[in-house]
């Protein structure tokens, strides 16, 4: 198992943050996702990262700790969870961390992609996800 934790600190109180982050279908589109189709707890993702195109089926889950989590359902990875957790940073804001964990499904990937390209173009993913943050709640 892998995992990539993203943490930042976002000028903007604790609700705000999760009402962002819980408008789905644009806080995963500022991932830089190339297609993002939201229905209900379903959200369907593809992306091209290099010569490679990846498509996921997740689905939200119910995590009492997170703002959001969702697991791969379909896909390249044999597990795949992200989860958004909130923390109050006091006059700075709130604090934000996303983790993926992933176990990549080798058979599907072959020598396309390994670990090393995913976990940098999933701290990318991640970092624009705060970016629209900052942006929007700024």
């Amino acid at each position: 198992m892998q995992t990539v934790t993203v943490a930042r600190t976002i000028a903007a109180p604790a609700e705000a943050v999760r009402e962002a982050i819980l408008d789905v279908e644009p806080f995963m589109r500022a991932a830089g996702f190339d297609e993002v189709t939201v229905d209900g707890d379903e959200i369907h993702l593809v992306n091209r990262v290099g010569i490679a195109t990846i498509e996921l089926g997740l689905e939200r889950v119910d995590d009492p700790t997170a703002v959001l989590a969702y697991e791969q359902r379909e896909g390249i990875f044999e597990s795949m969870r992200t989860e958004y957790h909130l923390e109050d940073a006091g006059v700075e804001g709130t604090r934000v961390e996303a983790s993926t964990d992933f176990a990549l499904d080798v058979a599907l990937v072959g020598d396309l992609l390994d670990s090393t390209i995913i976990r940098r173009q999933r701290r990318k993913e991640l970092d624009a996800q705060f970016d629209h943050l900052e942006v929007t709640l700024g």
